[in-house]
């Protein structure tokens, strides 16, 4: 009686897996029970469509290749709706027998409940995935991926005439998981070319943030000017790992060694760098949960020695210390030099969640000596006054002793949940990092948008050499082209004026307010009534910066895409970097001064017109 029980239920239980789901030529579905299910597959040039629903956990994937292990990635595969698709590559295992074996997190309570979800039935292979856009919210001259979640940009060097940017990506979703390196090259800072995928995940874990130099005193042992990558191998540690590039930072090859570093705790963002001095790498490791940064050395990349740490009790302590950098520049107008420690923090930025904090002083190859004040204290120094700068860090091998930057536009507070589905995040600007010394003896660093991103000016919309403006606001249309992306700059003589406000707005009444106190020196940035800010509590805020003025006069450059303004104030020695979402694009710009008049002049808005 047993028997025949045990045979009726696996009669079932075959039936169930050959009968029900989606069915073609290629593609095979058999649920195995209520959690459990194979996607068999027949290996072709063709892409997989997945269906995504934001809204459900995270399905395990394991990629069987001829009944092998290949790799595990994880995707909310779509219960009872679809709200984009995103491709996986079967095109690798061709001719191979491919099972994507789906373990799923839903609690079922029957097989046949779980042949009812979204997903089975809306499989699809293709030959090519369509990137085309779909996003009112997509930026037209801002680095983003083709589709998924991205966050902290890594691994950026320069080579040969090409900018190479790599970044933190999920290609199977537009929320975080999958750390992967995407990988997008330049030759202008402004028009982007997206490649495959250049590091994936591995036995060691998802690949974390890291750094690329070119090795060209082949010390590795590698060749000469190979491209070396460090990053972090994200597993049930966090360890440190190597990778070679021999095609300029197409594809990399995994060091067999690795790791190369291990620690007890966690660590993290590997920034590393060829000294020429000591003819030594010098490596940069963000201590998270310690609030400091470790330095080691060198001499082939394999074989590291910690030198010293710093952080601990300097500057912002609250928050993880992560993505750091440490750079040697000149001080403007000086000759004399300085070094600049990045340290990007999350959360306690200066309004709220995630942002970049640095500090500048000395290093002599093994130590960083920080500055200090005339009391002996460090100061709390911060890159940017906005909201949605994070992890920026610069590009290694960069001519003309240049030290380009750029940073994830967002912030961890709400950048899951910000209003686009199709992709998820933008890059800053890149922008050119300079020192300066302040009236107050402290030098600081700055921030202007690279040379290169005047090439995408367009017309010349409004060109006023000198006016006057009062109470009454003073308006301006903005270009309509190209969904009114634009850049504005002017300069401010506040003159008795105690506030000089600009505002930009839009028909629905949406509008962002900013506004120069000249008695507290600061520039304020208002967003509370920006247009979309519903998504989250963090995002309909203030944020001011100071202005480092030497006078009271204001010079700003301000940059307008889709979803995005940034703000460059008295030659880079300010920057604020604030996400915005109008439900249509600022189409005025209004400009009054408080209480008595203050003078405009050079005041000019270009359209703009990226290749893109």
């Amino acid at each position: 009686m047993i028997n025949s029980i045990l045979k009726k239920g696996l009669a079932l239980i075959i039936a169930s897996a050959t009968t029900f789901g989606a069915m073609s030529q290629d593609i095979k579905i058999e649920h195995l029970s209520p959690s459990h299910t194979f996607i068999r597959l027949t290996g072709a040039d063709k892409k997989l469509l997945l269906p995504i629903q934001e809204s459900v956990d995270d399905a395990k994937i394991n990629v069987i290749v001829d009944g092998k292990l290949e790799r595990t990635f994880y995707a909310r595969l779509a219960r009872n709706k679809t709200d984009f698709t995103v491709p996986f590559d079967i095109s690798p295992y061709k001719g191979k027998n491919i099972i994507l074996e789906v373990v799923s997190p839903h609690n079922r309570t029957s097989l046949r409940e779980a042949q009812d979800d979204a997903a089975w039935e809306e499989l699809r292979l293709v030959d090519e995935f369509d990137t085309t856009n779909r996003e009112k919210f997509r930026p037209l001259f801002h680095h983003t991926p083709e589709y998924g979640w991205m966050n902290d940009p890594n691994g950026m060097f320069y080579k040969d005439g090409v900018w190479h940017l790599y970044y933190q990506w999920n290609p199977y979703g537009s929320k975080w998981q999958n750390m992967t390196w995407g990988h997008s090259t330049s030759t202008d800072l402004v028009n982007w070319q997206h490649h495959p995928a250049a590091i994936l995940p591995n036995g060691l874990g998802t690949v974390f943030s890291g750094s690329s130099a070119i090795d060209t005193e082949n010390s590795a042992g590698f060749g000469k000017d190979a491209v070396l990558a460090m990053y972090t191998s994200a597993g049930d540690n966090q360890t440190q790992s190597l990778a070679v590039s021999h095609d300029n930072g197409e594809t990399f090859e995994i060091y067999p060694g690795n790791p190369v570093i291990t620690l007890e705790s966690e660590a993290r963002d590997p920034n590393m760098f060829w000294n020429p001095e000591t003819k030594l790498w010098t490596l940069i490791l963000a201590h998270a949960l310690d609030h400091e940064m470790l330095i080691f050395t060198s001499p082939d990349m394999k074989e590291w020695t910690l030198q010293s740490s710093f952080g601990k009790g300097f500057g912002a302590q609250k928050g993880v210390w992560e993505c750091p950098d440490l750079m040697e520049i000149e001080v403007e107008n000086t000759g004399e030099k300085k070094w600049v420690l990045i340290c990007n923090i999350n959360p306690d930025g200066p309004f709220g969640g995630s942002g970049i904090q640095y500090f500048t002083g000395d290093f002599d190859g093994k130590k960083f000596i920080v500055d200090t004040d005339d009391n002996g204290n460090v100061p709390t120094k911060w890159l940017d006054y906005g909201k949605d700068n994070y992890a920026l860090v610069s590009w290694s091998d960069a001519p003309d002793g240049r030290h380009p930057v750029i940073g994830w536009m967002s912030n961890w507070q709400y950048a899951a949940d910000v209003p686009t589905t199709q992709f998820r995040s933008a890059n800053t600007l890149p922008a050119e990092m300079n020192v300066f010394k302040g009236t107050d003896g402290q030098y600081y660093a700055s921030l202007k948008p690279v040379r290169e991103i005047d090439s995408m000016r367009g017309s010349l919309t409004v060109n006023v050499r000198k006016t006057s403006v009062s109470k009454s606001p003073k308006k301006y249309s903005l270009p309509s082209v190209n969904k009114g992306i634009c850049e504005i700059s002017l300069n401010i003589d506040p003159k008795k004026s105690k506030e000089v406000s600009l505002t930009l707005s839009n028909p629905r009444g949406e509008q962002v307010i900013m506004s120069y106190e000249v008695e507290s020196g600061t520039l304020s940035f208002n967003r509370e009534k920006s247009g979309h800010v519903d998504f989250s509590k963090d995002f309909p805020v203030e944020t001011k910066a100071p202005v480092f003025g030497k006078t009271k006069n204001l010079s700003l450059r301000i940059f307008i895409d889709t979803s995005s303004i940034e703000i460059f104030g008295n030659n880079g020695r300010f920057a604020m970097t604030n996400l915005v979402f109008p439900n249509e694009p600022y189409s005025t710009l209004s400009i009054s001064s408080a209480d008595g008049s203050a003078e405009i002049s050079d005041f000019k808005i270009y359209s703009l017109t990226p290749n893109n």
